[in-house]
């Protein structure tokens, strides 16, 4: 029961960590796609908006918690 518990636990672990890779390289490429947008004055202000959501994102990525469960009292 120990290997079966331990082996889930490594699986969530791993699961977690791939959400966070994710979320960090699209918030890169949304940066990326908001500063190539910003570059023109038309399309500065989704530029901005696109630009802003891939900051977000990859905050969330670095320092979000993703799946932990926090157990009351």
């Amino acid at each position: 029961m120990k290997t079966e518990s331990t082996i889930r636990h490594t699986l969530v672990m791993v699961g977690n960590l791939f959400g966070h890779v994710a979320a960090v390289i699209i918030g890169f490429v949304l940066m990326v796609v908001g500063l190539a947008l910003g570059v023109t004055v038309i399309m500065l202000p989704i530029g901005l908006l696109i630009g802003l959501l891939g900051l977000c994102i990859l905050l969330g990525g670095l320092f979000a918690r993703i799946g932990s469960q926090t157990k009351a009292a």
